[in-house]
């Protein structure tokens, strides 16, 4: 599933978000970029020792990356020739959720165009181990990349790269949703 936002092309897949060839894949991170388990721990893996050692080094430098906030490293060993390490919120319920969800989106495509890259994929961020509902994720997800890309933005192409039919089946009904409210 696709839809145009002005020269941007915004896309649903359902894939291992470390096989796409994009610019720059999101990691869902935490504030230490300890890469061990989940999305992260897969990207560490398939990436090699390289996006481990360059996180710590980011972590050093600058301290830990605030929820809603987001670092980046290389791709070490994948397609992407970059990872982009989002912290999404904790869920707990309350409208900051929602909030720091927004913003980890928005400080990830906004890393992208700093970094002048193209292209970007996503995963639904915060839904495992920090239990962020899938079908409010995929709300707040889209509609903050949705209003990025209505800004300017160099890039070209953003895929949020779901894991699991489910997963997919959500975001689609969300973005057909989103876009029936408001086209784009």
């Amino acid at each position: 599933m696709r839809i145009q936002i002005n020269h941007t092309t915004l896309e649903l897949v359902q894939s291992d978000i470390t096989t796409l060839d994009t610019d720059a894949i999101v990691n869902a991170a935490n504030e230490h970029l300890a890469h061990g388990g989940g999305v992260a721990g897969v990207i560490s893996r398939k990436g090699g020792p390289a996006i481990q050692r360059e996180s710590d080094a980011w972590v050093r430098q600058h301290g830990p990356v605030r929820t809603g906030s987001a670092a980046i490293t290389s791709g070490g060993r994948l397609k992407a020739r970059y990872v982009i390490h989002a912290v999404g919120p904790v869920y707990d319920g309350t409208p900051r959720s929602a909030e720091l969800l927004a913003s980890a989106v928005r400080a990830a495509l906004r890393m992208a165009d700093d970094h002048g890259l193209k292209s970007i994929a996503l995963p639904a961020i915060s839904t495992g181990i920090f239990g962020y509902p899938m079908e409010e994720a995929a709300h707040v997800m889209l509609r903050a990349a949705i209003a990025y890309l209505r800004g300017d933005t160099g890039l070209e192409r953003v895929v949020f790269c779901l894991y699991g039919q489910r997963a997919f089946d959500v975001f689609a009904r969300e973005l057909a949703a989103q876009t029936k409210q408001n086209p784009p």
